[in-house]
Order: structure tokens, then sequence, then C-alpha cells
């Protein structure tokens, strides 16, 4: 369908959030918690960082109170829409022992649960799309990824304000949000533009005390996300660079990352489209049942690149190297673009401050789109 858009004054911001849950939903949004912004269930906008504000730098994230009265005026946070889709540890089967010795397998079962998610940006729906292609549209689709999915209502966010670290401008996902939303919000001084792309969306709308947008409001939104893109200063070599790192699998900047590099991790918890996993089996003490979970798991870790007694990346150059040359090169040939959304989260948080646009400018300088 067509998309409508309307304003949404911020006074009635709870409307949205009770038609939700009037809807069957559960809203989980981004709320203040241990000196970040994280996703949680709430019932209120007064669970929401109103008046936050986040600076972030390499190395660095910092959240403070700020002077205003906006909801969203912040740069994202650590968690992006992974965590709600693809679980950090997710039961996949079961296995019983019966009193004759046999065994007997029994699959989780899958639930769709009605989610709605509250400040999506761009970047993490680029992200999505990403996860989607590989959960879904393979040779093997994950049931209990496509239960969640199916249970998701998006309600998406401009970013206006983007941090220093974010570079979503420059691999093409942001700021501005174009699709998989049910509603999108631009928020300006006294509310929301509002923008209704689904059928759902339609629905939550047609809850809410909406008035028409008048144009001094979508000119100020526009104005808003022309401003977050133009504030973006880093910047890629390229957006497709597969060719370029192949070519540089012995590039000295490798060994000199490395020396920086902890190998903690970090980077791939963070980052939206990440999706290594490794499988654990939890056994009962009596020997008569056991689970068997899937759990995160990183390129980072020792462990991943072992193989029939050879540990293939046991160096932190190698991975490294397997990391940014998998995120930038080798997902062109499995969905036909990078890995990297631009959300620059995996520079805020890596503690020694490494700076993926860095690293890709000192291999790739100079090399240039097709």
């Amino acid at each position: 369908m067509s998309s409508t858009i309307s304003f949404l004054d911020s006074e009635n911001f709870q409307a949205l959030l009770d038609g939700l849950q009037s809807m069957g939903y559960r809203c989980v949004a981004p709320v203040p918690r241990d000196g970040a912004v994280v996703y949680d269930t709430v019932t209120r906008t007064d669970q929401l960082p109103r008046g936050a504000s986040v600076v972030q730098e390499p190395g660095s994230y910092r959240l403070h109170q700020g002077q205003h009265d906006r909801y969203f005026a912040w740069a994202n946070g650590p968690q992006a829409l992974k965590p709600q889709l693809f679980k950090p540890r997710q039961q996949l089967w079961s296995a019983t022992r019966s009193v004759e010795g046999e065994l007997e397998f029994s699959g989780t079962e899958a639930r769709v649960e009605s989610v709605a998610l509250i400040g999506v940006r761009a970047c993490d729906l680029a992200a999505l799309y990403l996860q989607d292609k590989h959960f879904l549209q393979s040779t093997f689709v994950d049931v209990h990824y496509r239960a969640a999915r199916e249970g998701l209502f998006v309600v998406a966010v401009q970013c206006t304000h983007p941090a220093s670290t974010c570079f979503c401008a420059a691999s093409g996902d942001g700021p501005r949000v174009d699709y998989g939303y049910d509603v999108a919000l631009t928020e300006i001084d006294g509310g929301f533009v509002l923008e209704v792309l689904s059928t759902r969306g339609r629905s939550l709308a047609d809850w809410l005390p909406l008035q028409p947008a008048s144009k001094a409001q979508l000119h100020a939104a526009t104005e808003a996300l022309d401003d977050a893109e133009a504030q973006q200063t880093r910047r890629l070599p390229g957006r497709k660079l597969r060719d370029e790192l192949y070519g540089k699998l012995d590039h000295p900047r490798w060994s000199q990352v490395a020396e920086r590099c902890l190998s903690c991790g970090n980077c791939t918890a963070v980052c939206p489209t990440c999706f290594c996993h490794g499988e654990v089996d939890v056994a009962e003490l009596d020997g008569g049942r056991s689970a068997h979970f899937r759990e995160w798991d990183s390129c980072f870790a020792g462990r991943h690149g072992y193989i029939h007694g050879l540990n293939l990346r046991d160096q932190t150059r190698d991975r490294y190297r397997q990391w940014l040359i998998h995120k930038f090169a080798g997902w062109h040939d499995q969905f036909g673009r990078s890995g990297c959304v631009g959300c620059g989260r995996c520079i805020a948080w890596c503690p020694v401050g490494i700076d993926v646009t860095e690293e890709l400018d000192a291999i790739c300088g100079g090399a240039v789109d097709e």
C-alpha cells in the first residue's frame, strides 16, 4: 500500500503505546539502563529516555540527560534488533533416555509472540533485511526466527541525531528509513511526523488522534534528516570492496591492527548482522535428559576456527582479517552486498577504539565502486 503521512502531538504519544497494546502487542522500546540505552518491555512513554543524549567516540559511549524534551534525540545504543529475533541462547531440541535406554528426540516449539519494536533506525532495518535473507530465504528456514519475525510490528524512528561513529550515509543504509516498517516517526518540535506503510500500520493509525501534517512540519522533518546526513564525516573507500580485499590478504595492516585488537568479540556482539553461532548440549545430572542449545559465537573466539585438531585462525591477525573480509567481501557473494550497515557500533564498543573505516581506508585506500 502507498504511505500516508500525518502528525502526532507529543502529548498524545502514549496513545501509540496504548493502541499497540490494545492490538495485542507487547511493546519493546529503548529505555535507559546501566549507562546505556537498551531495549526492554514498556507500557508507558515515561519509561523511554526522554531528554537523553548520547556521546559516542571510538571506544567510548556516554549517556547524558540533555536539555531537551525529545524521546529519540540520540544515536543507537549497543543493542540492535538481533537479540529480539536471533536469540543469544535458543533451545532447539531435547533428548530423553527411556528406562530401556532408547533415546527420544523432541524439537522445541517455535511460538509466535506479537511484539511491537519501537525506535528502530534505518541501519537496523537494513540489518533486518540481511538477517531475513540468511534465516528465511536460504535453503533451510529457521523456524524460531520465522516465528519471531511473523509476530513483529516495526515502529521505525528516523535518525536525526547520529553519533560521530555513525556512517550509514556512506554505506547507503541511512539515515532515512525507506522500507521494512509498519509505521515510521520523525521527531520534531512538538511531536512526530508519522508515516504509515503497512495495513497493520493503518490499523494503528486509525486508533491515534492524528492531525494532517503541515508543510512546515514536513519541511522540518526533511531538514532534520538532511542535517543528520551532513553531520556524518566517516567514509568508506567504496561499497564494493570484494576484489580489493581479496587481493590484500598479505597487507601489513593486518598485523598492525592485531597489535591493538583484544579478540574480545565485542564488535561481533553489537554488530546487527553477525550471525555466527555455536552448538552446546546441557545434560541433566542423572543422564536421563539433555537439551541442545544454539548460542551466539564470534569469529574472534579461539574455538571458532578449530576443526579436526587444527585451529585455522590461532592468531588475532587471522581472526580480524577473517571478520573484516567476510563482512565487506564474502557477503557480496552470499547476499549481493556488504554485511555492514554503517551503524558504527563496532567502533564505539571496541575497548581499544579500533575504527573499521580507518582500517578499510588503510587497506583499500583509493578503491572506487564499479
